[in-house]
């Protein structure tokens, strides 16, 4: 590892930066947090007041020329993504940025090709394959305890019949589209469990009373491979006491799962990783599996694995910036989701079943 910590600049003073990437990056003690960038602080929302001892900037601009700084993480809104990470990486740093990656596959590549150019680090903050219910559902699966899998369903529904506030954004910025935002998510996990699909139907709509077709708020996208079928869910319009998360069946058993993975929820009140019970899901929302034994169909609850949390994410990236391993996620993978996100819209407006 290096000697001294890695100085990080964040750009953006939102949600992400506060609540993803500021408190994991303080638990590793590789980083060091050294400047945010922010453009309008306000009385009492201001980066330079809340942590005391680093800098602030106005401009990703005038913040890349600072020798000082070794990493940007981009966490501004998604149609900045490719200047800021492109002028990041020209001027020598290793930039991690928030999903998605881009708008188009054509960007992403060509920021991959940056990287590799300016021999920097690139990777994507695709933190939910750290989630835990998707690592208990992957144990399963490698474990063959499903035995074929048939379908895979994942979902990432809620009943938010109007937009949150502070979240307009999201109509005004093709990156805030459900598929964009949290389908990014959910297509990366079936693609690390079971890689690229052969086909791709979609259905992207809005879902919302009132609201304009452009923003497209829901979405159900079906991956298709061979003998299987992925089926990527996510609502709006949801009146659920417990909202489904993960339904995936095999020729040996299912595995069902309700409820999100806890960790979000735990950074938004302030807590971290290192803090007692973080990340740990209580017992009443832990999967059921069911399985056939001697010809008899048995479920029983299936044990949350001990979470590993995001903190994940910035340790193998640490450990990739001294040359002991890759960097937690791929941008050629993120690239690749990206691409299908465009054949999903590209389906879903034509109406019909795309190859990949």
């Amino acid at each position: 590892m290096s000697s001294k910590p890695y100085n990080v600049a964040i750009i953006g003073y939102g949600l992400s930066a506060k609540v993803f990437h500021i408190p994991l990056i303080a638990v590793v003690p590789e980083f060091n947090l050294y400047a945010i960038v922010q453009r309008s602080p306000k009385p009492n929302d201001d980066a330079e007041k809340d942590h005391p001892g680093v800098k602030g900037y106005r401009s990703s601009e005038e913040m890349v020329k600072d020798s000082e700084v070794d990493i940007v993480v981009v966490t501004s809104r998604p149609d900045s993504h490719f200047h800021l990470t492109k002028t990041a990486l020209e001027h020598g740093k290793h930039v991690v940025v928030e999903k998605p990656l881009t708008h188009t596959h054509k960007e992403a590549e060509e920021l991959i090709a940056i990287a590799k150019k300016h021999q920097r680090l690139l990777t994507v903050y695709q933190n939910r394959r750290w989630d835990s219910d998707f690592l208990t559902l992957y144990e399963l699966i490698q474990k063959n305890a499903l035995g074929r899998i048939v379908e895979f369903e994942t979902h990432f529904d809620r009943h938010s019949p109007e937009i949150s506030p502070g979240r307009e954004w999201k109509t005004q910025d093709i990156g805030g589209t459900v598929e964009y935002d949290l389908g990014t998510h959910l297509i990366d996990q079936v693609v690390t469990t079971f890689g690229m699909p052969k086909r791709i139907t979609a259905f992207i709509e809005t879902q919302r009373e009132g609201r304009p077709t452009s923003d497209e708020d829901s979405c159900t996208i079906l991956l298709h491979y061979e003998g299987m079928m992925a089926t990527v869910k996510a609502a709006v319009i949801s009146p659920e006491v417990e909202q489904l998360r993960f339904w995936v069946r095999g020729d040996k058993g299912s595995f069902k799962k309700f409820h999100l993975d806890v960790q979000e929820d735990q950074l938004k009140a302030g807590k971290k990783p290192g803090d007692a019970r973080f990340g740990v899901e209580a017992e009443d929302r832990h999967g059921t599996l069911t399985t056939i034994q001697n010809g008899k169909i048995s479920r029983q609850l299936y044990p949350t694995v001990e979470p590993v949390t995001y903190m994940v994410f910035y340790s193998m990236f640490a450990k990739a910036l001294a040359g002991q391993g890759d960097v937690p996620v791929k941008a050629e993978g993120a690239s690749a989701v990206i691409r299908l996100i465009e054949l999903a819209r590209e389906s879903s407006q034509s109406g019909k079943t795309l190859d990949v």
